[in-house]
């Protein structure tokens, strides 16, 4: 599908935490925008919040493109932090042994949710020496000091400005105190680590300031500054990072360059589940495989996550997958009865003006503040009325030609009526073999799938926990299904085995 709208240049009105509105996105430069957007601390599989924030994000650079404007993102790789360096060291293994498992399983769910990836990305571990020049440089200036151990902290009380993106009230702040963890408490307002300095059996570098190994934050601004200038467009994320993560930031970037570090912040809400926040304990956790073996399709997945705009918190429910999955597969039947029909030529005035107006007020709500649920309205408007068209025998060649071009500037942000679902689930069931997790496989998965050794062995599995359970009916109907399929299941004293005829 085409990836450009053959129309004039479009402004993204977009609201900055920074000014407290909405402000025209543009490039500084006439050229391309400049952003930095936050990316995952691989230190374990990303779960549905991570992602909605990359989707959130993937919107925002697939509308700029859409409307003409060129992009230059850069996404850092968190691979050195307290949790990644406490979990490598209880296995035994480097971090980056430990991390990279994990970071090829994000951009394979990245891929998986058809969301681009970034011009630049960046590993924190591969951009030490340029750390390192940014904390000398604040220690010039004042605004970083060493420790008895080793380790550098900013000296909060040297950026008059702290706390002007979350407006949060620092009159408290005691000074002097520091703070030591890569993340602490969201109210307290404390000189932060830059640098921390080697303690036994910890990963640590070599380096003009000491042997030791950066803090989180200062990870960020040396890798924005690296490949987007001391001052860009934009800086995206989280909510749960603009403080402190994003506020010491630009503490730290702006007290070197005394320029705006960002001109514009996004931050996108919160996720809940069934009305709660996601957590382990709650039983309501979910990374990407958890529901790709569950039988969901990445692209609903995807949409239900994109659906709700990024300044509304998102209740992500069941139901709510199910009318993802529902509104996909009407896109899907529409635009096929589109590209494999026959329409005798010519032009109905009423879909041709239906066409424009939904192209239009698709646009302007994506440009307004990027409202993917406002966006989505005309599209379904137009459906309907030329599923009508269709039945009655009034929609024309043209009619065709003018509607699909509507669809694909549509898919050229939502990227979901396209079929790119086989892929995704075929990995999650690799994964799911791989990881002991045949028995969370959903049965209707795997009767949909092609009898792939993993699906057999995930039936085997099912069959196997069906047994402990004593539910024998089920037991036994997986067997004569397998069965049916020319799959022979063996039980023995060793164990359940089996063939293929």
């Amino acid at each position: 599908m085409s990836r450009q709208l053959d129309q004039g240049p479009m402004t993204l009105r977009l609201f900055n935490t920074l000014t407290g509105q909405l402000d025209d996105l543009v490039p500084m430069d006439g050229k391309a925008l400049r952003m930095y957007a936050c990316g995952p601390t691989v230190y374990d599989y990303g779960h549905i919040g991570n992602f909605r924030t990359f989707l959130q994000i993937d919107v925002l650079r697939r509308f700029l493109k859409l409307t003409g404007t060129p992009v230059r993102h850069v996404m850092n790789i968190t691979d050195v932090d307290d949790r990644i360096i406490h979990n490598a060291a209880a296995l035994g293994i480097s971090i980056h042994e430990y991390t990279a498992r994990f970071e090829e399983a994000f951009f394979e769910d990245l891929e998986a949710l058809r969301v681009e990836r970034p011009e630049i990305i960046a590993c924190a571990t591969e951009h030490i020496p340029r750390m390192v020049e940014l904390i000398q440089r604040l220690a010039a200036a004042g605004a970083a000091y060493r420790t008895e151990d080793g380790s550098w902290y900013f000296r909060l009380a040297a950026f008059p400005d702290y706390g002007k993106l979350s407006k949060k009230d620092l009159s408290g702040m005691e000074d002097g105190a520091r703070v030591d963890l890569d993340e602490y408490e969201k109210d307290s307002a404390r000189d932060f680590a830059l640098w921390k300095a080697a303690k036994p059996g910890e990963t640590s570098w070599d380096t003009a300031i000491g042997r030791g190994r950066p803090g989180w934050h200062i990870e960020c601004s040396a890798m924005a500054m690296e490949y987007l200038g001391d001052s860009f467009d934009l800086h995206a994320g989280g909510e749960d990072l603009m403080f402190p993560h994003h506020e010491n930031e630009i503490a730290q970037s702006e007290s070197v360059t005394h320029k705006p570090f960002a001109r514009h912040w996004m931050h996108v809400r919160f996720l809940l589940v069934d009305g709660r926040k996601m957590s382990k304990s709650e039983g309501n956790f979910f990374t990407l495989r958890d529901l790709l073996i569950k039988g969901y399709k990445a692209s609903a997945i995807r949409m239900a996550l994109i659906s709700v705009p990024y300044r509304h918190q998102l209740n992500f429910t069941f139901d709510g997958l199910i009318e993802a999955t529902n509104a996909i597969e009407r896109l899907r039947t529409f635009h096929q009865r589109l590209t494999q029909g026959n329409f005798p030529p010519g032009a109905s005035p009423a879909l041709q003006s239906a066409a424009e107006t939904a192209q239009a007020d698709y646009l302007a709500a994506l440009a307004n503040d990027l409202n993917t649920a406002e966006a989505r309205a005309p599209i379904f408007d137009l459906l309907r009325a030329a599923n009508t068209s269709i039945d009655q025998g009034q929609l024309f060649a043209a009619d065709r030609d003018a509607i699909l071009a509507v669809l694909a500037g549509f898919d050229a942000v939502f990227d979901v009526i396209e079929d790119h679902d086989a892929e995704p689930t075929r990995r999650a069931l690799e994964w799911a073999a791989q990881s002991g997790r045949l028995a969370d496989v959903a049965p209707e998965l795997l009767a949909r799938q092609s009898l792939t050794d993993e699906a057999i062995d995930a039936l085997v599995a099912q069959r196997t926990q069906a047994k402990k359970q004593r539910n024998f009916a089920r037991a036994d109907q997986i067997r004569n299904e397998l069965a049916e399929k020319g799959i022979v299941i063996e039980d023995s004293k060793d164990g359940v085995r089996w063939k293929r005829k």
